[in-house]
């Protein structure tokens, strides 16, 4: 293992210093340190404390005469001034420095070395750090010997809570980003996908800059080379889909765009696990063995077998695991130009067809919308299907305004020639409550006719609602199925759906009208706001 690390440029000073441990070690730390055992499949199963998700109203990104003109402020980037900044590190620093031990994982965010970012992380927890083993691009020895100083580091001292009297914290959590500084501070939170999700942000806001496209998105590639891309919000299927036995993976959540091709950001694959089973998701099953974080699942306290299907702690089970874990997996994580591209939306409407295929100009329009939808009885209060629209798939960690992000993906559709496609993972025959959730075999019979190359060629039908081109025909799958309309009992209450659905389309891409092309505005719903 390479020689001893000084962190006295991050302000720490302690005892011990654990960098880049082995599995073995960061288990064994683990076991002794927090409440984490080691499930019967071999994986290290832990909880994240009280927060079990992300906090996006306690993300801050600092304010400054660098980058105040480039970021998109609002709701998702929140100002915070730099001396807030400076006392919440140095709040998070005097912490650690309060620790006997601590935990420091080096790595490297993006396969291509062109763009990679050199990461430091440094925690109080071993969950932490084997988290971020897997999530980070890894190191060889020789690699690390050389490593140098990273490019930005994240302080987890996500044990520590916050003061809410510091000027803009609304909580005693606080997740704040300085560009300037090139630190990522977490206090009062110890839910591990803060930092993934930190790392993210660091590359939504730096790739636009070298004309790079970041994306929230899966990636996987066929034997002839061929790329796909999958968008989608939690829930539609992203993670599941670009698993396929019959292609390679590139990745399952985050990558870039290139002039040459597709990059992972990432080492690893952080998959929900809720209903997980064998018989549906294999691959990922199978990938829970020793290595693996399991995030609060629940299980039997004998025998250490994790109930996959009990949500009392959260919906929000996960798993976080290196990416050679899945079997067919591509190393290194690149890829040459897409050829199809997914838009995944698990509509609980029952109004979208399962597949249809968009035009450049409603590309942009969905790419910007990121409908997903949630069903009743998800959350307290929701008692119908509740619509959530997220720009780009990933409102939560764009920095820019969303028009730089979709113009990059137009230009990038249209250089090489893009297929897109719209994918309803949702309910079918009725809205949820009446309907039936879409089968994963019908889905996976789309994509694979998706690409065979089928669907490119097949007739199709525009959808008088949406205005999108639905294929008459799909191998394997009934045709009405892909026409929702002849699905349902009654037809005038699938209208009144569509209807409702589109003017919820029409509503949320008001806020984009004043900065969007016409042509792109147009491109929504043909029912709606002032249409019949």
């Amino acid at each position: 293992m390479p020689g001893a690390l000084d962190l006295s440029k991050h302000g720490i000073q302690v005892p011990h210093l654990i960098r880049n441990a082995t599995t073995a070690r960061l288990y064994e730390f683990a076991i002794i340190d927090q409440d984490a055992v080691i499930a019967s499949s071999g994986a290290l199963a832990t909880r994240s404390g009280d927060k079990t998700g992300r906090s996006p109203k306690d993300k801050r990104i600092v304010e400054s005469a660098a980058t105040v003109d480039d970021i998109w402020w609002g709701d998702i980037n929140i100002r915070l001034t730099e001396r807030s900044f400076l006392i919440n590190r140095q709040r998070a620093r005097d912490y650690l420095n309060t620790r006997e031990r601590l935990f420091v994982t080096d790595g490297f965010a993006g396969w291509d070395p062109r763009y990679r970012l050199k990461i430091r992380v440094i925690c109080t927890s071993a969950y932490h750090a084997l988290f971020m083993q897997n999530m980070l691009i890894r190191p060889s020895d020789e690699e690390l010997r050389d490593f140098g100083e990273p490019d930005y580091t994240i302080y987890n001292a996500g044990h520590f809570p916050a003061n809410p009297y510091t000027a803009q914290m609304t909580s005693t959590t606080s997740v704040d980003l300085s560009f300037e500084q090139r630190e990522f501070v977490i206090l009062g939170t110890q839910y591990a996908g803060e930092m993934k999700k930190g790392v993210f942000t660091i590359m939504n806001y730096l790739m636009p800059r070298q004309g790079v496209l970041p994306m929230h998105c899966s990636a996987n590639e066929g034997e002839q080379d061929d790329v796909s891309l999958f968008f989608g919000l939690s829930g539609t299927g992203k993670t599941t889909l670009s698993a396929d036995p019959a292609r390679k993976l590139i990745g399952d959540d985050e990558h870039c765009w290139t002039a040459d091709g597709i990059f992972n950001i990432e080492g690893g694959c952080y998959a929900k696990v809720i209903g997980l089973s064998p018989e549906s998701e294999p691959e990922i099953y199978n990938a829970i063995r020793f290595g693996s974080v399991l995030e609060n699942v629940v299980y039997d306290p004998s025998t250490h077998r994790v109930h996959y299907d009990d949500a009392s702690i959260t919906e929000n089970t996960r798993v976080a695991y290196p990416i050679e874990f899945i079997p067919r997996a591509k190393l290194p994580c690149v890829g040459g130009h897409p050829k199809n591209i997914v838009f995944l939306a698990c509509d609980a409407f029952g109004v979208l067809p399962p597949v249809s295929r968009l035009t450049p100009a409603q590309a942009m329009y969905h790419f910007m919308s990121g409908y997903t939808a949630k069903v009743a009885g998800t959350e307290m209060g929701v008692t119908e299907p509740t619509a959530t629209f997220s720009t780009c798939f990933g409102a939560a960690f764009m920095v820019w305004h969303p028009s730089k992000y979709a113009q990059l993906l137009a230009d990038k559709i249209e250089q090489h020639q893009t297929n897109v496609w719209l994918l309803n993972t949702g309910w079918t025959g009725g809205g949820y409550g009446t309907g039936r959730r879409m089968s994963l075999a019908n889905t996976r019979a789309i994509i694979d006719a998706i690409h065979s190359g089928e669907l490119a060629t097949a007739e199709t039908t525009t959808d008088p609602n949406f205005g999108i081109e639905v294929p008459n025909h799909c191998a394997t799958i009934q045709d009405n199925i892909l026409h929702p309309r002849e699905t349902w009992m009654n037809p005038d209450a699938y209208d009144t759906a569509a209807r409702k659905l589109a003017n919820l389309f029409h509503k949320n891409f008001e806020q984009f009208a004043g900065e969007t092309p016409a042509d792109i505005t147009a491109a929504g719903p043909l029912v709606g706001a002032n249409n019949p």
